[in-house]
């Protein structure tokens, strides 16, 4: 499986980095989790800065995007030299956003009517772009989902893999990141959000 979680300048360090550790626990089943971005390197909200592992063409030809949020995000909804960039198919690729990604999602007409999830200062404009939000944390249909709060990329990596590979190794790789003590419950609560939309 290749997997591009989209990562752009002003990105959410939380977004990219917990999905990108969640899917990579089915590296050994021959998963591809890569960064993706439009540049070489990319500055996050926070000021760290990375190198992108895939320029963003490889998301085209990908199973999985992720597009992850940030600062920068609606600027970037309104680039149209980057979004020209990206050819994606909600029929043949999962596609997943997140906060502010699910704006990206929006212009790019993928969602096409699916209502979504978002965090609080992106809801107004993923509401003006012609979208219904949703007051939750995930929501999925078909090939698309969105996911609303910066914690909430372990759902997104749970219905991906979920989706892809089996219930069994999602329960297993969040049993593997939840915190000590809090395993089970950690499992159970993330299936109980995600496991209606499978």
């Amino acid at each position: 499986m290749e997997i591009a979680i989209l990562t752009f300048d002003g990105f959410n360090e939380l977004d990219s980095f917990i999905a990108l550790g969640i899917l990579n626990r089915m590296k050994d089943s021959g998963w591809n989790v890569q960064i993706t971005s439009p540049s070489k390197s990319v500055t996050s909200m926070n000021g760290v800065t990375i190198e992108s592992q895939q320029p963003l063409e490889f998301a085209n030809n990908a199973d999985v995007v992720l597009f992850g949020s940030g600062l920068l995000t609606r600027d970037i909804a309104q680039d149209k030299e980057i979004l020209s960039r990206l050819k994606l198919n909600p029929k043949t690729q999962l596609i997943g956003g997140q906060c502010s990604g699910t704006l990206l999602m929006s212009v790019l007409g993928l969602l096409n009517k699916v209502p979504a999830c978002t965090d609080l200062t992106t809801k107004p404009w993923v509401i003006e772009s012609g979208v219904t939000v949703l007051e939750q944390a995930f929501f999925a249909e078909g090939n698309i989902a969105t996911a609303g709060g910066c914690l909430s990329s372990k759902y997104l990596a749970t219905w991906v893999i979920s989706k892809l590979s089996s219930i069994e190794n999602a329960e297993s790789a969040i049993h593997y990141v939840a915190p000590v003590g809090e395993k089970e419950s950690t499992v159970k609560h993330c299936m109980s959000v995600v496991g209606k939309y499978l």
